[in-house]
């Protein structure tokens, strides 16, 4: 690793004194301490510059990204002018070894890497972009083949995204970067909700899903799912540093305002690189044309983009899923409630999910979404509906249309919650055979799999799941679960981490979102972080209290800090309401491995047994 001081000369002239001092104070401080951190020794000191050697290259990579993630903050209150910014560059390769020195091309190399890189920033060569991986949580941007003094072959340099901040923790065996192909790249970003009414929140939030949605059929774009470009919402955005921070080459951005039966969108398509507008158009027209507008602008961002549809493409995009305009927003305001996981969210999505098929009963996506909302409410929070009531609301589904992964998925839940494991498992497949980059399947077969016993299933589909939906929280609690019950605690702490770190982000973006509040909850409490545990728990209970999931994860929270008889307390009331697989996941769950040799714990596993689901 190779880093040197931005602008030392002309700070060193400015004030040599003034300079000398804060150098000195943050090598004192934190460079070298960082270094000694992670395993690295500073070989060589040329004024403002440093070479290191590393035994790892992940330790260096790791080093890097946290002396420049470091710095912004020990800069806070100093004059622009007068900040200490480093440029590094990081590369694996042959090196010389002359006593305490090193020589060769392998050092040479980090050096130019160094000065290609920006101003607070990492560059690095394709070596070291290949050995990390996926191994850190990190992103790299490609710049292509660059020619540097002294080394004869063109260079392949990446830089190292630090808008994305790195975990330090263990990686995930087997775990993929996101796909980043040869295809264009695009994030849809939320589109602005400019109706006056912020109850019309969810139409904006629906409309930006629709049209991520439609891009992800056509096979020759990669397309970032919601959860990743939803992160932005309600952010002041500079484009350009958005693009480059999820790695996409282009962005669309728009905003809806809906009054009466009237609708208004605008829509643009822009260069990542640039910021410049490629396309941008406004749509004035009744609610009952909104498929319209959704397919001319999904059509025409794929015409921009120079990409042919396969027939069964164009086909998919054009299909509207209702012909009913109520219908559509009762779906899509069930479809907000439903990504909240509380009991009451859960319960009034299921009532605007029958809403959207009383309206129109061909619709089939709200049918599935009906099962969804059914199978959750059934399973986790012992609302009485029957196995049966959620199996025919997937059957109807799928009676309408067969293609719907959505509905093939829902079916597999379905027969997961009602004990069918057999016909579940082979339900998540052909919703996978039909749509391999299907989320929900993917997602909801990880927890399939974890409940079974299969963990390095359920490592597999939650890792695809991550990779389509890089920002979401939710497929990193079952890798952490997964990797634990293996005895991978290294694996199982990296996910915890990543766990609160994305449960954090939703509770600032939605502070009543009980689910995201308890998991983050159990992740602190794993890590003996009681006040925070706390805290978490407090906000997870606040929408309702008598959520019987909030109680399971609760107590599960509190047997990890020691309070034994509070978590049996909670287990007491949560068991005897619960469907059979969530009876499973209390069975197999080790969060709850330290009251195993409790006595009432024992009466309660003897219950676990016997009992039947009130429903």
């Amino acid at each position: 690793m190779a880093a040197d001081v931005v602008g030392y000369s002309r700070l060193m002239e400015s004030n040599e004194e003034r300079t000398l001092g804060a150098f000195r104070q943050h090598r004192r401080e934190f460079f070298d301490p960082t270094v000694a951190k992670h395993k690295g020794r500073i070989f060589k000191v040329m004024g403002d510059g440093f070479l290191v050697e590393f035994g790892s290259v992940i330790d260096a990579a790791r080093c890097a990204v946290e002396i420049q993630t470091g710095m912004p903050e020990r800069n806070a209150g100093v004059p622009e002018d007068r900040h200490i910014k480093f440029r590094i560059g990081i590369n694996l390769g042959d090196v010389i070894v002359d006593g305490a020195d090193f020589y060769g091309d392998g050092v040479n190399m980090a050096a130019r890497l160094e000065g290609l890189a920006m101003p607070g920033g990492i560059a690095c060569s394709e070596t070291v972009r290949t050995h990390v991986g996926n191994k850190l949580e990190v992103e790299f941007l490609d710049q292509g083949e660059k020619t540097v003094k002294n080394i004869a072959q063109p260079v392949h340099v990446y830089f190292i995204n630090l808008a994305v901040p790195a975990i330090d923790a263990a990686p995930a065996t087997g775990a993929k970067p996101a796909p980043r192909t040869d295809k264009p790249s695009v994030a849809i970003l939320p589109f602005v909700n400019m109706s006056n009414d912020a109850e019309q929140e969810f139409f904006s939030d629906g409309i930006t899903e629709d049209i991520i949605t439609d891009l992800s059929k056509v096979s020759g774009l990669f397309v970032l799912g919601r959860s990743t470009v939803f992160a932005c919402k309600g952010q002041a955005l500079d484009l350009v540093q958005v693009a480059r921070r999820f790695g996409v080459s282009y962005l669309v951005e728009g905003s809806v305002r809906k009054a009466g039966n009237r609708v208004r969108i605008t829509a643009q398509l822009i260069e990542g690189s640039t910021g410049g507008h490629v396309w941008a158009d406004r749509y004035d027209r009744d609610l009952t044309d909104i498929f319209a507008v959704q397919d001319d602008i999904t059509k025409t961002i794929v015409e921009q983009l120079k990409i042919t549809l396969l027939p069964e493409e164009k086909k998919a995009i054009e299909q509207a899923p209702t012909a009913s305009a109520e219908a559509y927003l009762y779906c899509l305001k069930a479809r907000e409630l439903y990504y909240r996981g509380s009991r009451s969210a859960l319960s009034l999505a299921k009532v605007l999910f029958e809403k959207a098929v009383a309206v129109d009963a061909f619709y089939a996506l709200a049918y599935a979404g009906l099962a969804d909302c059914n199978s959750a409410l059934y399973s986790i929070h012992s609302v009485g509906i029957s196995a049966d009531q959620i199996l025919a609301a997937a059957d109807k589904a799928l009676a309408l249309d067969a293609s719907l992964a959505e509905a093939h998925a829902a079916r597999g839940l379905a027969l997961m919650v009602g004990g069918n494991r057999t016909e579940a498992a082979s339900a998540f497949e052909r919703a996978l055979a039909i749509d391999p980059n299907c989320y929900q399947a993917h997602f909801e077969y990880a927890g399939f799999c974890a409940m079974s016993g299969d963990y390095e299933a359920a490592i597999k589909h939650g890792l695809r799941a991550l990779e389509i939906q890089p920002e979401d929280w939710k497929p990193t609690s079952y890798l952490s679960q997964a990797y634990r019950s293996l005895g991978n605690i290294e694996q199982s702490e990296y996910y915890t981490r990543l766990l609160l770190k994305r449960t954090e982000a939703a509770l600032r973006l939605n502070p009543d979102e009980s689910a995201a509040a308890f998991m983050a909850a159990v992740g602190h409490a794993r890590f003996g972080e009681r006040e925070r545990a706390l805290e978490c728990l407090a906000q997870a209970f606040a929408p309702d209290p008598e959520d019987n999931f909030v109680r399971y994860n609760a107590a599960c929270a509190y047997v990890m800090l020691g309070d034994f008889d509070l978590g049996i307390d909670l287990l007491e009331i949560y068991l005897p309401l619960v469907g059979p697989d969530r009876k499973q996941w209390f069975l197999n769950d080790s969060d709850l491995d330290p009251i195993r040799s409790h006595p009432r714990y024992q009466k309660l596993l003897d219950l676990a047994g016997s009992l039947q689901f009130r429903g």
